[in-house]
């Protein structure tokens, strides 16, 4: 008999940090940077509006005449994100986030963020799963 597939809340960063819509870009980056974030969801009046990712910054530091310490994260980040439930299970998250080649999705519940689940997330979930059902 086999196991059911966990849910999405098993390997997903609870309360995760974010950064705000309107916030200064270098501040964000610089605070991705420090902290070693890749993905920080975005918010704007509790809700969520996006995702910036290391690469949203970089890409936009590397624009010629680009000063990011006049831009905001608004001017970066990426706009849409794909939201899952909790209880989302996660081999279909996984399937979303090849399918749409992104590298996190938003976790949230009753309109409230709750986590981020990234590529990383993925694979420590990978790792688990395959040496917990494969032997």
């Amino acid at each position: 008999m086999s196991k059911p597939i966990p849910h999405i809340e098993k390997y997903m960063t609870t309360n995760p940090k974010f950064v705000e819509k309107d916030q200064s870009l270098y501040e964000a980056g610089t605070y991705m940077q420090k902290e070693g974030f890749r993905h920080l969801p975005v918010l704007y009046q509790g809700k969520i509006e996006g995702v910036l990712s290391m690469t949203d910054v970089t890409l936009v530091t590397a624009m010629k005449d680009a000063d990011i310490s006049k831009m905001k994260v608004y001017d970066a980040f990426t706009p849409n994100p794909r939201i899952v439930k909790p209880d989302t299970l996660v081999d279909e998250v996984c399937r979303i986030m090849a399918a749409d080649k992104i590298g996190s999705v938003v976790v949230e519940d009753n309109g409230h963020l709750v986590g981020i689940f990234t590529w990383i997330d993925a694979l420590h979930a990978m790792d688990e799963l395959l040496h917990t059902r494969m032997k």
